[in-house]
Parts: structure tokens; C-alpha cells; sequence
């Protein structure tokens, strides 16, 4: 177990917010974060607790007077397997796009469209990391965990997790109880690629390969090659990728949206509902490229906020609140920070 006191989280958010936490503490296993567990209980320790992942999706409004607990467990072991799928479990602190090129290096698939989504495999649980037609929940067979409170073990099935469009039972009602210890998740032997998402099929046909010579690896890397053109380097330019959630609107909302703007964008979710890009919403407003001090959005990607260099987190909030009130003023719609405020 690693413990700092007083410690710069610079490194630890991909905004690049220079904030501090009072306590860092690093565990290694499940053993060591019972015992940190079972020794803030005999020392009757309530100060604030925070478990995080990479920090791709956090926003540091201030420095974090308590302690901040962060996932060090990296093994990958197969549980179960057979001659169609296997089930891997992940320790949480694994890089989840090191996860992905493992997966894919060893023949396992499934994870290809979630190639370069920033954090680690603990996130991906917790959060259903999604993007280009996959979401993690179509992967995760369960979720380890250990209660924060009594240090006791419990594992969630899928169903438990409750899992919906970037939402999870770790972000509602049991939000600070559980810490993820271990993702298992549920790969194939036999490549079945998702290319429902259109610019997948585009970008193939622009590389001139076809479904019978697709494979894993060049899946991932014409995902990496999309990503990488839309989204910007954390480590050249902080932000924490897709800042809004994508809002899932009534019908009617849409239709009466699509009478002023013919041509917007959207995807159907069922009879009743159907999601308007928050993104296209937020350049419609005029938003794309434009600073308000030293926070700004993406000239590449209007739903990417990004760090110009010293922004704090209120000069993020600021810009997330200006987005907001043009977005809500323009089509009446409220747009959802998909970011957690700290």
C-alpha cells in the first residue's frame, strides 16, 4: 500500500487540474484495501472518501480535503472458457486500452470498437463505457467488488449493475459504497465485428477493406485512427474526452426540433424515444472552437471541452454552465455534464 499526504493530482485527472487531496492511498490487492478499510473503522476515521479510476472523468473543483483511494490491481486470469467464449477476469487498476490490446493480441474479441476510451477497467464498470455501436455492459459477465463501509466482498451480476446508456448502479443509488476490484468479462473465440455505427463502414470503404478481410487488429486500429483525428491527446491538451452525455429526447421533442433543422442527426432508441448528439447541439449554438478564458471547446469535437493551458476546474464549469444555457435556450433541451464535479 502506497500512502502520500498532501498530494499533487495533477497526474491523476486528464484535465490537468491542479488540485490536491489531503491522503492519496494506492492498494495493490484486496487484502490491502480491507485493511484500509478495517483500520479507518477502528480509528472511527469519517473524513470524505473518494475511489477513482485514471481521472478521465473527473473535474476537480477544488482540492479534495480527505482521502482519495486509487486501484493498483492488475492481473488478468480466465475464469471459465470453452470453445466459443471465454470469461476474463481484470483487475480494475489495468489501463483499459492496455486491456483491449491484450484481449486482441491473445485472440479473445468483443472489445474492438472500445479501442483508446480513456480510464481504467474499474471505470468501465462502473460508468458503461460505450462508443461506436458497443457498450461494455455487452461484455461484463460481473463486477467484484468491496464495500467501502465493512470491507466485505460482493459480487454484482450484470443484471445487479443495472446497467443503461452511460449509467450503472455504482452511479445511482449505490454511488461511494463499492470500490471495483475485478471486471469479468465475457469475449468470443470467433471474430464477430460490430459495424453498425455508419462511419465504421465508411472509413473501410474509404480504406478499401472489406468484411472478409477485416480482422480484430485492424478493427482497433481504424478506431484508434478515428478517435485519435477527433479527439484530442490528454497529455497535449487536458480534458476528459466526451464532457456531455448524448440526451435521449421524446419523440416529439425530436420531430419538433427536425422542423426547424431537417438535416439533424439522431438515433432511434425505441418507438417513444430518440438521441440528438449533444455535440451537434453544442456547434448549432456556435460553441465549436470558441474559448471562455482559458477553458474551451475543441475546434475538432464540440463536445470535448478542453484545458488551454492553467485552467482551474471553475473555469471548466463556467464554460459547462455558458453550453448549457445556449443549448437550453436554443431547443429546450438540458445537456448532461457525462463528467463527475469534485
Amino acid at each position: 500500500m502506497i500512502i502520500r499526504e498532501d498530494c499533487s493530482l495533477l497526474g491523476h485527472n486528464t484535465f490537468g487540474i491542479a488540485a490536491k487531496a489531503r491522503h492519496l492511498v494506492e492498494y495493490q490487492s484486496i487484502q490491502e484495501l480491507q485493511d484500509f478499510i478495517h483500520g479507518r473503522a477502528e480509528q472511527s476515521d469519517n473524513s470524505p472518501l473518494l475511489h477513482i479510476g485514471g481521472g478521465s472523468n473527473l473535474l476537480f473543483l477544488n482540492d479534495y480535503e480527505g482521502t482519495i483511494l486509487h486501484s493498483l490491481i492488475n492481473d488478468i486470469n480466465i475464469k471459465e472458457e470453452d470453445e466459443e467464449t471465454l470469461v476474463v477476469s481484470v483487475g480494475a487498476g489495468v489501463v483499459w486500452d492496455n486491456w483491449v490490446d491484450y484481449s486482441i493480441v491473445h485472440g479473445w474479441t468483443g472489445l474492438e470498437n472500445l479501442s483508446l476510451i480513456p480510464g481504467e477497467v474499474g471505470a468501465s464498470a462502473v460508468q458503461n463505457i460505450g462508443a461506436y455501436g458497443s457498450e461494455a455492459k455487452d461484455f461484463i459477465k460481473e463486477v467484484e467488488t468491496v464495500d467501502l463501509q465493512t470491507g466485505e466482498l460482493r459480487m454484482f451480476t450484470n443484471a445487479e449493475c443495472q446497467y443503461a446508456y452511460r449509467h450503472s448502479i455504482f452511479k445511482s443509488e449505490l454511488r461511494g459504497r463499492y470500490a471495483v476490484t475485478h471486471v469479468l468479462y465475457r469475449l468470443n473465440r470467433r471474430f464477430r465485428p460490430n459495424l453498425n455505427y455508419g462511419a465504421l463502414r465508411s472509413a473501410l470503404a474509404e480504406k478499401g477493406i472489406n468484411e472478409e478481410q477485416l480482422t480484430p487488429a485492424i478493427l482497433r486500429r481504424i478506431i484508434i485512427d478515428i478517435r485519435e483525428n477527433k479527439l484530442p491527446d490528454p497529455k497535449v491538451l487536458g480534458n476528459a474526452g466526451s464532457f456531455f452525455t448524448n440526451p435521449i429526447v421524446e419523440r416529439s421533442t425530436y420531430e419538433r426540433i427536425a422542423r426547424d433543422y431537417p438535416s439533424v442527426p439522431h438515433y432511434e432508441v425505441d418507438t417513444n424515444h430518440v438521441k440528438i448528439p449533444a455535440g451537434w447541439m453544442i456547434e448549432q449554438c456556435g460553441w465549436k472552437g470558441k474559448a471562455l478564458g482559458p477553458a474551451a471547446v475543441y475546434e475538432r469535437q464540440a463536445l470535448v471541452l478542453v484545458n488551454l493551458g492553467g485552467a482551474t476546474g471553475h473555469d471548466i464549469e463556467a464554460l459547462c454552465k455558458a453550453i448549457q444555457a445556449d443549448v437550453r435556450k436554443r431547443f429546450q433541451i438540458d445537456i448532461v455534464p457525462e463528467v463527475n464535479f469534485i
